[in-house]
């Protein structure tokens, strides 16, 4: 899906659609009332946000990671899977599992680490303990309440923000600012904008500044490329593939997480064929793209690089040592 136009205004439509947030909220409340929260014996990190869509989580996890490893410490990823048929929890084998069943995020982290789907978030950090990891880190899930959390990050885009600040479906919130604000222990921005929300935002939330880079673009530098993608915001996309130098010929947008057909993949060779052009997507893409059917299709790397390592690097720490 696309996030409605207006999910980004505070007009009419969306404060008619008022009502139905509060029926979301009370369902977040249900839920929570009815969960015992649980802790599986070693610190865990929450990599989340407070909007639906893409907003940087897994280049965040990704990073998360390394900074853990290069700590001495022995880090799983834990993801619910989502796009994936699997329950589990199953350990994501990169070389034979197939996003259809444990989704396109847990290919691309456990290219990095061990990871592990569960629709019981508990339940995957469980087995990730007894596997040997002695941290956790959670690939989204900062509103499920069955684990609790050390540490959690709420990642935002700096370009979307959090839209007009309204709960779904009036808005892009999975649940209010205030209360998404008390689960997190900083706020780890993506982008060189800065939203309202972070101006009028108290201190004692700190800010962490970060921004996407990529690995690959020479690669398609001065190169005629038609690119596609099936993620929640598209345009980042493009867009770093024309900072890279790359020129866009055409670009073809599918749903988030869009399962890719046969059929789709020959129409865009041949479109591209027709345009004389490179086929590029997204990292997160070509994981769902059949292996037999990645030929001739690139993709553009990223990583997150913060603005200020130390400040992530001392919150990581304060929070092992206290675990």
């Amino acid at each position: 899906m696309r996030d409605p136009r207006f999910w980004q205004e505070d007009g009419i439509l969306a404060t008619a659609m008022t009502p139905l947030s509060l029926l979301w909220r009370a369902g977040g409340c249900v839920r929570t009332m009815k969960t015992t929260p649980r802790h599986p014996g070693c610190p865990v990190f929450c990599v989340g946000n407070f909007t639906v869509g893409g907003a940087g989580k897994t280049p965040t996890a990704l990073a998360l990671f390394d900074l853990l490893t290069a700590l001495g410490r022995t880090p799983h990823f834990v993801s619910r899977g989502y796009g994936g048929s699997m329950r589990g929890p199953h350990r994501v084998d990169p070389e034979s599992d197939r996003a259809d069943q444990v989704g396109d995020e847990p290919l691309l982290l456990a290219a990095r680490g061990p990871t592990w789907v569960s629709r019981e978030r508990f339940l995957g950090a469980e087995m990730a303990r007894a596997a040997g990891a002695n941290v956790i880190i959670l690939d989204d899930g900062l509103q499920n309440p069955s684990l609790i959390k050390d540490c959690s990050f709420a990642v935002i885009d700096s370009q979307y923000g959090i839209g007009n600040g309204r709960v779904i479906p009036a808005g892009p919130m999975r649940e209010p600012l205030d209360s998404g604000l008390e689960k997190v222990r900083a706020i780890i921005l993506i982008g060189d904008e800065t939203p309202d929300f972070i101006t009028n935002l108290h201190a004692s939330v700190p800010v962490v500044r970060a921004r996407i880079e990529t690995e690959n673009g020479a690669d398609f530098a001065h190169q005629r490329v038609l690119a596609f993608a099936g993620i929640g915001r598209p345009a980042k996309f493009y867009e770093s593939l024309h900072q890279c130098g790359a020129m866009i010929a055409e670009t073809q947008d599918f749903a988030d997480h869009h399962p890719f057909s046969a059929q789709e993949l020959s129409d865009l060779r041949k479109r591209a064929q027709t345009l004389g052009a490179r086929l590029v997507t997204t990292q997160k893409d070509l994981m769902r793209l059949p292996s037999e059917n990645r030929s001739g299709i690139s993709s553009l790397n990223i990583r997150l690089v913060f603005d200020a390592p130390d400040q992530l690097n001392q919150i990581v720490k304060t929070v092992l040592a206290d675990g």
